[in-house]
């Protein structure tokens, strides 16, 4: 069996600083959209949805596209269209498959939610970097979901 390539230092820094401000960058969005009386996955299908052709994905796609599994997906849809903000409907040709659909209500609280958690992002992300950093930081992300998604 072969040794374990042990990180060095530097690598050691760099997943324990990666670890620690992930932690705290989750933990500032998911504390301002709870306040806004939303949840972080349910934020991002909105924004999803908001951005797709006729505001509307197939339920697979969009666990796809957020990285969550399909039963989470499911769950955090139907607490939206329990407040009118998504609505599911069956597929054009599929009838297996289901799309869920933003409504003229989630659009609307996509709005009013949107500028606050954007500047939060700002705040506690963007704006703490300088180009350089994020080029790099995008870059490097890039490479890891890639060779977990390929």
């Amino acid at each position: 069996m072969d040794e374990p390539r042990w990180l060095d230092d530097t690598e050691s820094r760099l997943w324990d600083r990666f670890l620690a401000a992930g932690a705290l960058v989750d933990r500032a969005v998911d504390q301002h959209l709870k306040s806004e009386g939303l949840s972080h996955t349910q934020y991002e299908v909105l924004v999803r949805l908001a951005a797709a052709p006729d505001a509307a994905m197939r339920m697979t796609d969009l666990a796809a596209a957020l990285y969550t599994s399909k039963s989470g997906l499911t769950y955090q849809v139907g607490k939206l269209e329990e407040s009118g903000l998504v609505r599911r409907v069956e597929h054009d040709t599929d009838v297996r498959g289901v799309n869920a659909v933003l409504t003229d209500a989630g659009r609307a609280r996509l709005a009013e939610v949107a500028p606050s958690h954007v500047e939060l992002v700002r705040r506690v992300f963007i704006d703490v970097l300088d180009p350089a950093q994020r080029a790099a930081i995008a870059d490097g992300l890039g490479a890891v979901t890639a060779r977990l998604t390929d």
